[in-house]
């Protein structure tokens, strides 16, 4: 993990980088700072608000939100579907499309652990442990934003906001002023980077930072997964002409490291300027999206390459099954199970826990966006790396396997 020293070189050279492409609002990030410097002097204390407290009509309001939230943060799948469903209600909620795609990355590296490869080369405890690790950060973010989501759609139908009450459901002061300053400009672009920064500081001390999870993070199967490029970030899409492929185009980026704070912010932001400053990518992504439910298996994007259910006995030596980004003839699917068949909900949850995470404000200064990258395709890339990966548990499998 980086130290502090090079975590500030980092978030340094991003914001020069932002400045040289002139996309740092600089008098907006000073506004926000201001705004933000005034709500922590008069909200010193981030403690929560009790609902008994409230008025009936706000209890009830809250008591509505607390409910809803919980039924859907059963597992990824049910997540991921409650993001898109509100996008689909409120399209001027970019980050909740955002969210989506993501959270469907998330659902493909939990089943990823119980799939044709990572078994073959990880122990069960690991397996467990990083399916636990990848659960707590998904879990924690929807718990804390989607509350935020669906407040604001009920300021939308009340006609007035209602961000006061965002203390009732643990939010940082950070999101109050963000939401406070959409409503009044209505500039998308903000309120979406807040939610970003938000959801990251949010999981930083909770998870990555957490104590219980520093033997997962420390490990040399975790390292391996980020250099392997397992953590690639895709969006399908339905490209706006046929291409005669049965593949799907693939936007995304690789993640060389997720753990340092300002690294995972700054993938936030380029993937928002992916799905929301290529109108291809966006309404390609979001058709797909629509007529392919999520259910934690690689199947729903690349049928050709992976299947739902594993074909024949699984045996001690592997044999390679790719040929390029195709299998080779006669060849079985590579084996990516849905959800459902790979774990089981996780039972009474701990709660978030920890305090509001924003007692400055510094993390303004990470509120702006970037252009698009010219190259985001990644499908040959996530080929390349597939035939890698194949490779590495054939040879592993190899040397396990006892000799005749």
């Amino acid at each position: 993990m980086l130290d502090k020293l090079q975590e500030a070189w980092l978030s340094g050279y991003k914001k020069l980088r932002a400045r040289w492409l002139g996309y740092i609002n600089r008098e907006e990030i000073r506004a926000v700072r201001r705004e933000l410097e005034q709500m922590l002097r008069e909200h010193p204390d981030p403690g929560r608000i009790e609902l008994h407290a409230l008025p009936d009509e706000e209890r009830l309001l809250c008591e509505e939100i607390l409910r809803e939230t919980e039924r859907h943060n059963r597992n990824n799948v049910t997540r991921t579907a409650a993001y898109l469903a509100l996008y689909l209600r409120r399209p001027e909620l970019h980050w909740a499309f955002l969210a989506h795609m993501v959270s469907r990355n998330g659902g493909y590296q939990m089943t990823d652990l119980k799939g044709e490869w990572l078994p073959r080369i990880m122990k069960s405890a690991e397996t467990e442990s990083f399916f636990q690790f990848l659960e707590r950060a998904n879990y924690l973010i929807f718990g804390d934003a989607y509350p935020q989501l669906l407040l604001y759609e009920k300021s939308r139908e009340r006609g007035r906001p209602l961000f006061h009450l965002l203390p009732a459901f643990g939010v940082s002061r950070f999101m109050r002023v963000n939401w406070e300053r959409y409503w009044r400009s209505g500039e998308e672009q903000g309120v979406t980077m807040a939610l970003v920064v938000n959801e990251q500081n949010f999981i930083e001390r909770r998870v990555v930072q957490h104590p219980d999870f520093q033997g997962v993070i420390g490990s040399f199967e975790f390292a391996a997964q980020t250099y392997l490029n397992l953590t690639q970030v895709l969006f399908p899409y339905h490209p706006f002409t046929a291409t005669g492929d049965s593949r799907l185009p693939l936007a995304g980026i690789e993640v060389d490291t997720f753990l340092p704070l300002v690294e995972r912010i700054d993938m936030g932001r380029r993937l928002y300027a992916i799905l929301f400053k290529n109108q291809e990518v966006h309404d390609g992504a979001l058709r797909w999206a629509k007529e392919t439910p999520h259910t934690g298996s690689r199947a729903d994007y690349w049928p050709h390459l992976y299947g739902k259910k594993r074909k024949g006995l699984p045996s001690k030596r592997y044999h390679p099954r790719l040929d390029g980004c195709a299998l080779r003839r006669r060849a079985h699917p590579i084996y990516s199970p849905v959800l459902a068949d790979a774990w089981p909900d996780v039972v009474s949850p701990a709660p978030a826990g920890g305090q509001d995470w924003c007692e400055g404000t510094e993390s303004a200064s990470e509120l702006y966006g970037t252009r698009s990258p010219h190259s985001f395709q990644i499908g040959q890339v996530v080929c390349r790396t597939l035939n890698l990966i194949e490779k590495a548990v054939a040879a592993e499998a190899w040397l396990d396997a006892p000799r005749r």
